[in-house]
C-alpha cells in the first residue's frame, strides 16, 4: 500500500470548511499542496481553493496548476456484471507567494 504525501489533500464527502482548515494547516507546514477530487466532489474542491486564496489568506496563496483527467474506474451493476466507467478528476496545486 503506498502512502500518501502530506501535502495532498483528497476532497470527498465531507462539508467544505473541513477541507479548508485541513489546507489551511498543511501550508503553515508547507508552501505548497495539492487539492484532488473526482466526480461530484470536483465543485467542492474549487470551492476549497477560492477560499483559501480569497478569504482566508487573501493576497498569500496563488494556484500554481490545475490538472483535468479522468480515471476508469470499475462499477457492478444490478445483475452482478462488473462494467468500467470513467470518472473525471482534478487536482489543483496551491503555493505560497515568493
Amino acid at each position: 500500500m503506498s502512502k500518501t504525501p502530506e501535502n495532498v489533500i483528497f476532497i470527498g464527502k465531507k462539508p467544505v470548511k473541513n477541507y479548508v482548515l485541513a489546507a489551511i494547516m498543511q501550508l503553515g507546514k508547507s508552501k505548497e499542496i495539492t487539492l484532488k477530487a473526482r466526480g461530484k466532489a470536483i465543485s467542492k474542491a474549487v470551492d476549497t481553493a477560492m477560499i483559501i486564496r480569497d478569504r482566508y489568506i487573501p493576497g498569500t496563496i496563488e494556484i500554481k496548476k490545475v490538472t483535468l483527467g479522468s480515471e476508469t474506474v470499475p462499477v457492478q451493476t444490478e445483475g452482478g456484471e462488473t462494467r468500467e466507467r470513467n470518472v473525471s478528476t482534478i487536482e489543483i496545486v496551491l503555493q505560497k507567494k515568493q
